[in-house]
């Protein structure tokens, strides 16, 4: 016979942010953010635990404890109404669209029952009584004591760091129009709460259907199902190492590691704790006087006797507990699969899976948030609390950051994606004290691919970006955002103008002095003294070629007119002043710097009249490793890559600075550049700047005062890539990055157990110790060719480039001509 729901709800009402039975029965609610999956060492897992059991001892007596977990097969929705997005960005919305992922939300329900009120059993459930009458009215001073030990409850949780609790409101229980409230949600297991449908309910011999989702319940209520030891953690093999143990939470099987649909419910039970040892006792008693007759009663009264000394003699909490898990599909057939995955999940834990059918239905209705108190008693079991809050679900997926900056990573378990913001949340939220990265991965790991897709993404937040390569693993990104690329090629040699002012920037004493540096470094060998009287003469000339330049509009800014103007007019007015040859010599300084001028060897390096103003754009990328081990070249570089970042820095104001230095900083440190590195990582911070630097090798660091001392120390986000051939000697990595236990298993367990159909890597990130996380670092095709530092994909391309004009819309065919395994061209 078909009833309606609103009928049989046990509910009364919903007054003062509580649930009203009609027993009388209060139930206060709680939206609760647990930590994020794989983010626990062993260490805090024991803490968490501890919280819980804490915590659960200030609740009163005759009170439940009921947590909810909700797993939804969800798939992510990128938003493709916003305007000014990227080619590569909106490549990457395609890509992701639809990816599919566990959308995990957890509440915790406190009742309390009233004095005297029957405990729930499987005959008689208030699903089975039309009306029902509470036995006493509600007193105001008893709703007060139990919301003070919610509040309580509360506050020891919170305390603990782990977790956020938020009270639920009226507003989140009831339902209107457009969305469903938490009971009408159980009740009709909606995955969405924005779409409102009603829909069936039926039970048939332990079948539940709702609507057209066909059920299945699996509990964990008897004790002889349970596993033979149980604790705040488990390990997990797939990211585990011979040298590693990496830890997830003992239930973390039956959460977010269980990829179906499902609901996880927690139930802990406080009664009277003097009542159930006292009934334990008589039962030891009589177990004792049948001992002699059976072994099974001999055995049981031991096991009643052992719980009776350790409930006494170590202070414990005697409760009882019921834990289930219910999983749907609209897929009848897809059952057996749920039951295999489920059985499966259980196993890990090393308990075995009961499929409940009798007492389904009762199991089922107590479930719905308030009614928790008409739970079926015979289906729960006596433990204590530090046992049963092992079988509580303690973590959810990864949390996306709302900040506008960050980069777009994936989930580790389904990648789906995560906004991660690494420099600018941590910060406010005090976890560390510079924006500063320090990223190494051996070759192959993607350290290019990286950084790539972290400049990239910097970029499109509108950071300017200077960046010091070796190898032209940023090219393709140059082209396609337009920046500037220095270079040198024999055929295109590398090509500054240090005199260009350019739009936005002034003739102030930093740009004086960043010339002058530059005259002296091309003037100077290194053991020559560089006298007083020379530093102002070569001031005076700097400041009145630029007062030339000033009334003189048809003269072009740059070393040839800058030379010409000291033969021209310095010269003439320093010997009309009678300046000596002893205190500066001209002459000397106009033959030194003679090959910079036109027809001289290096007449294009400092007379470039393309990409000059440095300042306002917003990539600049410095390619260096042709001119590396240049006498001439290679230092003019360096100083003009330190003009530039350091112009940005201090002109720039209230604009994102980054400044990338590759392996390019070897080969930096041979020209005095360690002492700007260390200047820049300590002071970088003051002006809204990050520096960044990428190594390869561990010996690198080690071999490098600089890297190892200033860097390090002044980098608190350190990255870190695939470690996997070092792990026999990953204790010198982790001492001298000063790693702890839990992020030395973090960083082992990279790349550990990808998803084979999938391509992609992951990468460790750390933000001062504090807080670390394993990302997947997947891309849509386009940003991955875009990226690829591979030859022949390089080669791919810059052929598609060629043919289509522009590196977008070769890169746009590229990738729908592989999608058709039909190539323009082939790979080399």
């Amino acid at each position: 016979m078909e009833k309606w729901i609103d009928d049989l709800m046990p509910m009364m009402g919903i007054e003062h942010d509580c649930v009203l039975s009609k027993q009388g029965d209060i139930t206060v609610g709680f939206k609760v953010e647990l930590p994020e999956l794989f983010s626990l060492s062993n260490g805090e897992y024991e803490a968490f635990h501890q919280a819980w059991v804490k915590a659960i001892k200030v609740l009163p007596k005759h009170s439940i404890l009921h947590k909810q977990d909700w797993f939804i097969d969800a798939k992510f929705k990128p938003d493709f109404k916003k305007e000014d997005t990227s080619f590569l960005s909106r490549s990457s919305d395609r890509f992701f669209n639809e990816r599919p992922y566990l959308d995990h939300s957890c509440y915790i329900f406190l009742t309390k029952k009233p004095a005297g009120r029957k405990n729930g059993s499987s005959l008689f459930s208030n699903l089975l009584r039309r009306s029902i009458v509470p036995e006493q009215t509600l007193k105001a001073a008893m709703l007060q004591d139990f919301l003070d030990a919610c509040g309580q409850f509360r506050q020891i949780m919170q305390d603990s760091g782990f977790v956020e609790m938020k009270r639920l409101k009226d507003a989140d229980f009831y339902s209107d129009e457009r969305t469903m409230g938490i009971i009408e949600r159980y009740c009709f297991l909606a995955e969405e709460t924005d779409q409102f449908i009603v829909k069936d309910t039926q039970f048939n011999k332990g079948d539940i259907q709702v609507g057209d989702q066909h059920c299945q319940l699996y509990t964990l209520g008897d004790a002889a199902d349970l596993p033979a030891l149980c604790g705040s953690r488990i390990n997990y093999d797939k990211y585990s190492t011979d040298k590693t143990k990496f830890s997830v939470g003992f239930a973390s099987p039956l959460g977010q590691l269980l990829p179906c649909n499902h609901i996880y419910n927690q139930y802990v039970f406080i009664d009277d704790a003097q009542k159930t040892i006292k009934k334990l006792e008589s039962k030891r008693l009589r177990l004792q006087s049948l001992s002699a007759y059976s072994r099974e009663n001999s055995i049981s009264r031991d096991a009643t006797n052992d719980f009776l000394n350790e409930a006494i003699g170590e202070q414990r909490l005697p409760v009882k507990a019921h834990f289930n898990i219910l999983v749907w599909t609209k897929d009848k057939d897809q059952l057996k699969d749920l039951k295999n995955q489920v059985s499966s999940a259980l196993a890990k834990m090393d308990a075995v899976a009961k499929q409940e059918t009798a007492g389904a239905a009762q199991i089922f209705w107590a479930g719905i948030p308030g009614n928790e108190a008409d739970f079926p008693m015979n289906d729960s079991f006596d433990t204590f609390t530090e046992q049963a809050t092992c079988f509580f679900n303690q973590e959810t997926g990864s949390r996306t950051s709302l900040s506008p900056v960050g980069i777009r990573l994936g989930d580790r378990p389904t990648g789906k994606p995560v906004h991660v913001d690494i420099s600018d949340e941590p910060m406010l939220r005090g976890i560390t004290t510079n924006r500063n990265k320090f990223l190494i991965g051996p070759s192959g790991s993607g350290k290019s691919f990286w950084t790539n897709h972290f400049c990239r993404s910097y970029y499109e937040q509108g950071t300017h970006i200077v960046i010091v390569d070796v190898g032209h693993s940023y090219k393709g990104l140059c082209d396609l955002v337009g920046g500037y690329y220095f270079t040198y090629s024999e055929d295109n040699p590398i090509k500054f103008n240090p005199f260009f002012i350019g739009e936005g920037d002034s003739l102030d004493t930093e740009t004086k002095e960043s010339i002058k540096t530059l005259l002296v470094a091309l003037w100077k060998s290194e053991d020559e003294a560089f006298k007083r009287s020379e530093y102002v003469a070569l001031s005076n000339a700097i400041q009145l070629y630029y007062e030339k330049l000033d009334h003189n509009a048809d003269l072009f800014p740059g070393f040839d007119t800058f030379y010409e103007f000291l033969k021209e007019d310095f010269v003439p007015a320093l010997e009309k002043d009678g300046v000596k040859e002893k205190d500066f010599d001209v002459n000397n300084f106009l033959y030194v710097l003679r090959p910079y001028y036109k027809g001289g060897e290096f007449d294009y390096l400092l007379n470039a009249k393309e990409n000059l103003n440095l300042l306002q754009e917003r990539l600049v990328i410095f390619e260096i490793d042709a001119i590396k081990e240049h006498k001439i070249l290679f230092p003019v570089c360096t100083i003009i890559i330190m003009q530039v970042f350091i112009n940005k820095m201090r002109k720039l104001k209230g604009v994102r600075k980054l400044i990338l230095i590759e392996e390019a900083w070897k080969a930096l440190m041979k020209e005095g550049f360690a002492e700007y590195i260390k200047y820049l990582f300590k002071t970088v911070r003051k002006f809204f700047g990050e520096a960044m630097v990428v190594t390869q090798d561990i010996e690198d660091i080690i071999s490098s005062p600089v890297v190892k001392q200033a860097i390090i120390n002044n980098s608190d986000c350190k990255i870190l890539l695939d470690q996997s051939k070092y792990q026999n000697k990953f204790d010198q990595i982790q001492e001298l990055l000063g790693l702890t236990d839990k992020e030395k298993a973090l960083v082992l367990s990279v790349n550990k157990a990808n998803d084979p159909r999938l391509k992609y890597k992951e990468v460790f990130i750390s933000l001062a110790g504090i807080q670390s996380r394993v990302y997947r670092t997947e891309v849509s095709p386009e940003e991955y060719y875009a990226y690829s530092t591979e030859e022949k994909e390089k080669v791919l391309v810059a052929q598609y480039t060629k043919k289509y004009g522009s590196i977008q819309k070769g890169i746009a065919a590229l990738v729908a001509d592989m999608k058709t395994q039909k190539p323009l061209f082939t790979q080399i």
